[in-house]
Order: structure tokens, then C-alpha cells, then sequence
């Protein structure tokens, strides 16, 4: 037995995948073997949503009846919380007794859902004021926040949400297909894999982007905002990727689409990237720091108004559609995860009782 151990599991293969390919060195992403570029701008996101998981993008996204929660004021945790309440609400059978065909629906029903809750998350209202027509899910959720569906606002929306839609095995999915191997419901799956993406280093890093696009815009100079905030010792988020050795092309979509809209803090986001690039390459010269999904992701969401610390909240809306195409995935497999560890503690001993 092989006695091999990386850090952080980086490039140990878990699983074999048909759904999303991250081009590590050509700075591409694929949905089930199509571009991104080639999605932005021509499908709506419930059409991605279908085509990663069912292959089929002439898929709509139907709304559906969500009881409103309690809130408690914390966006993420409400949302998982009401997310797994729903297995009880619905009656949801478990994976292990069930065909594909009913966990696909239950995942269904649950995006739509996940929906529902952000948008009664987002205009402070009850999940009975989410409209239910046949809409576009994009429209709808920026009608039930503010009112109306700015189409400036649904772009930067519907764009964000494609491009963060699904990305390989990282901690959220990861997270999904170990709570499916276990045969739970699929409000568990999804409740699990929220929990996941709350933490700053995988969904939270667009809310950090903005305290360090504000302080630029403060001290009136990028690169003395960039120095200040390195000296601090602070982690500068919307830099480098565990993936990719080329930019992030959800950044460049991203970007374009800030640009296209008019973000307000478009020309300082430029400003700052470049001054953080070329600090970057100074500090690190052998290493690979492009810019990533987190950082234009930030500047398009507060063009759209979204405040920094709801959106995890639309990062998880997205990567509903990434979760249910890897629940069903493993669903497939009917087999659990059960890695190894390799124990580094003291030998055997005795244990020495204080008299």
C-alpha cells in the first residue's frame, strides 16, 4: 500500500466525470464538451442548468411553492437551512431507495427552490412574493429583489450565474457527491454542499474583492492600495487558481460584461488588477497568478447592487445546476466514498491516569 500523501488532495483523481472540463493550461472551461464563450449571451441559465444535467438545453426551470423560512439575518445559513428543511416539507425519499428519474426531479424542484429562498432572501419579503410566472428564473429573481427586471441587472446576473454554473470537483461538489455516495436525500446533497461554499476560500471570496476595490478608490492609487494591503498581511482574493495556468475565462467574460454594463468601479477594477498582476509577478516570478472568477465576479455583482456579503448566496444558486449533475453522477455509481488516512499520531501507548 502506497504510503503517498498530497496536500489538499490537489491533483489525486476522485472521481471520472462527464460533466465539466476545466482546461488547466488553456484557460478554457466546457460544459459537457461546450465552450462557456459559446453559452454567454445565447442561453439562459435554466437552459445551462439542463444542458449539464440532463445534456438538453431546451430545459426551463419551473418555479415552485417554497414554505418561507425563518430567517436569522445570516444569508448563507439561511438559505442551507431551508434548503434541508425541505426533505421534511416535501417528504424526500432517500438516494439509495430511488431511480434516477425521481432524485433528477427532487433536484429539480430543490434549484427551484434555492431560487425562490435568495430572492425572498434578497427583497426581505416572504417566499409567497417570489413571482411564479414562466420567466426567464433570472427576471423573475430580479423582479421579486427590486421590483422590476432591470435588463442591466438580469445581464450581470444570468451572466454570473453561467459562468459559475459548474467547475469540476471542488469542495461544494466534492462535498454533493460525498453526501449522495451515503444514499441521504437530496435536500441533504445540497444543504451540504452550501455549507461547503460558504467558507471565504471557495464562495466567499467576491465579498473581499470590494473592501479592496474601495480602499484603492480611497487612497487614490491602485498600486499603493495593493502594497498597503499586502503589507498588512492580508490575502489579496480574486488572484490565482488551483486549476488553471492561464487566466481564469470566466474572468474574461466577466470583465466584458462589467465593461458592457457600465460597472461603476469597472475603471478602478481595471486599475487594481493591473497593479496586483504586477506585483504579483514581481513577489512570485515562478508562479502562475492570473486573475480569477472571483474578482470580476465581485465587480459585476455590485454593478448589479448586489451587496458583498449576499453573494455566496447567488454563488450557490448557480452551482445548483453543477451539484445535481454530480449527485445524478454518482447517484450512477452506487458507490460510497470512503477515502484513506494515513495516521501520523503517537505509536501505541499506555495512557497515564492522573491519581
Amino acid at each position: 500500500m502506497s504510503t503517498a500523501h498530497t496536500a489538499g488532495l490537489e491533483g489525486v483523481v476522485a472521481v471520472e466525470t462527464s460533466i465539466a472540463e476545466p482546461d488547466r493550461d488553456g484557460g478554457a472551461l466546457r460544459y459537457r464538451g461546450v465552450d462557456i464563450i459559446d453559452l454567454v449571451g445565447r442561453l439562459r441559465y435554466e437552459q445551462v442548468w439542463g444542458l449539464l444535467v440532463d445534456d438538453d438545453p431546451s430545459f426551463r426551470l419551473a418555479p415552485v411553492d417554497v414554505p418561507t423560512p425563518t430567517f436569522t439575518g445570516e444569508p448563507m445559513a439561511d438559505l442551507q437551512a431551508a434548503i434541508a428543511a425541505l426533505s421534511g416539507h416535501w417528504g424526500l425519499a432517500k438516494l439509495v431507495d430511488m431511480e434516477t428519474a425521481e432524485v433528477r426531479a427532487d433536484l429539480e424542484r430543490l434549484s427551484s427552490a434555492a431560487f425562490v429562498i435568495a430572492a425572498a432572501l434578497a427583497s426581505g419579503g416572504s417566499t409567497a412574493a417570489v413571482p411564479t410566472d414562466d420567466g426567464a428564473v433570472a427576471e423573475r429573481f430580479v423582479r421579486a429583489w427590486r421590483g422590476t427586471a432591470v435588463a442591466e441587472v438580469v445581464e450581470a446576473i444570468e451572466t454570473y450565474w453561467i459562468c459559475t454554473a459548474e467547475h469540476g470537483l471542488n469542495a461544494s461538489t466534492f462535498t454533493a457527491r460525498i453526501v449522495a455516495s451515503t444514499g441521504a436525500d437530496a435536500a441533504a446533497c445540497l444543504a451540504a454542499a452550501i455549507g461547503a461554499l460558504s467558507g471565504p476560500l471557495h464562495g466567499g471570496a467576491p465579498a473581499r474583492v470590494v473592501p479592496m476595490l474601495e480602499e484603492a478608490e480611497a487612497r487614490g492609487s491602485a498600486e499603493d492600495a495593493i502594497l498597503a494591503i499586502l503589507g498588512r498581511g492580508e490575502r489579496m482574493m480574486g488572484f490565482g487558481h488551483r486549476v488553471y495556468r492561464a487566466e481564469d475565462p470566466r474572468a474574461r467574460l466577466l470583465r466584458e460584461t462589467a465593461r458592457r454594463i457600465g460597472a461603476p468601479r469597472y475603471e478602478i477594477a481595471c486599475e487594481v488588477e493591473r497593479a496586483a498582476l504586477a506585483e504579483l509577478a514581481r513577489r512570485k516570478p515562478d508562479r502562475v497568478l492570473a486573475t480569477n472568477v472571483e474578482y470580476w465576479s465581485a465587480v459585476v455583482l455590485d454593478a448589479a447592487g448586489v451587496p458583498p456579503h449576499f453573494a455566496p448566496v447567488l454563488f450557490a444558486c448557480s452551482r445548483t445546476a453543477g451539484w445535481s449533475a454530480h449527485i445524478l453522477e454518482q447517484h450512477a455509481t452506487g458507490r460510497l466514498i470512503r477515502p484513506a488516512a494515513r495516521y501520523v499520531g503517537p505509536p501505541a501507548r499506555q495512557l497515564a491516569v492522573p491519581s
